[in-house]
């Protein structure tokens, strides 16, 4: 694999950092990595390309931006990856295969440090698209910030529902309820500052799901059956897109199971 970039640094090493130092040392896709700490922007070489992988982007391109010498080039990415653990250690050179990123460069960005950095993110097996900041932050609001939140609200309920203990949460959850613990369990830091940061966009989705809500208790209240099957059938054929566009399995644990068996194996 031929060398992208001479030098990386990762500031900050997460999940994210972590597993592309992982897959950069698999690919041979840089020649050194190191972590960098303080005030970087007097010490950027010229022609140097700054990242990010944030899950908002309108905010940091409004606070990072301004910051950032005009030597430099600044092209914003989200990979749209991860899991409920963070940390270093829990990164994993795969964690990039087959699922988007997401640049979202400026305007007036060098449009070769935008390919060179599209070139990188490639050859970790991502699948790149570029798109407008401002609609970037509405889409995972749908897609990832709003359903987080709707993840916190649901355990934080059974949680206070004092007519269901602690026990039989934990003994007798469905499939449904794990899957809002696994969401629930992720970075408590990070996922406050992102509601804080893409705050218009969630709100605005939260908003529209609270609609939907409404609407869903007066059906179960009506007994109104053909507006509960009629909805879920619509919404049963996003899950089938999601498995066809290869972003998730329909196997009953969603695949998970052996990721941990791989993850086991290494």
């Amino acid at each position: 694999m031929t060398v992208i970039y001479e030098r990386v640094a990762l500031i900050g090493l997460g999940l994210i950092a972590g597993s592309m130092a992982l897959a950069m040392r698999r690919g041979g896709l840089a020649g050194e990595m190191g972590a960098v700490t303080g005030q970087i922007a007097p010490h950027l070489a010229r022609g140097a390309t700054v990242t990010d992988v944030g899950s908002v982007k309108k905010d940091v391109i409004a606070t990072v931006g301004p910051l950032l010498p005009d030597h430099v080039a600044f092209v914003p990415g989200h990979p749209l990856a991860g899991t409920e653990h963070s940390g270093p250690r829990s990164g994993f050179a795969e964690l990039f295969e087959n699922r988007y990123l997401i640049l979202t460069p400026p305007e007036g960005t060098d449009p070769e440090a935008t390919l060179k950095l599209r070139a990188l993110w490639e050859a970790f097996g991502a699948l790149v698209e570029e798109m407008d900041a401002d609609h970037h932050d509405l889409v995972l609001a749908v897609t990832s910030h709003a359903p987080h939140l709707i993840a916190y609200t649901m355990v934080g309920v059974a949680d206070d529902l004092r007519r269901v203990t602690d026990s039989e949460v934990i003994r007798y959850s469905a499939a449904g309820f794990r899957d809002f613990t696994r969401i629930a369990a992720s970075d408590p830091t990070m996922w406050r500052d992102v509601f804080l940061s893409n705050k218009e966009a969630t709100l605005e989705i939260l908003g529209r799901f609270t609609e939907e809500l409404f609407a869903l208790q007066r059906a179960i209240r009506q007994g109104d059956g053909d507006h509960l099957f009629d909805y879920f059938t619509r919404t049963r054929a996003i899950r089938r897109g999601i498995i066809e566009a290869g972003q998730d399995t329909d196997a009953p644990d969603f695949g998970r199971g052996a990721r941990r068996k791989g993850e086991a194996a290494e």
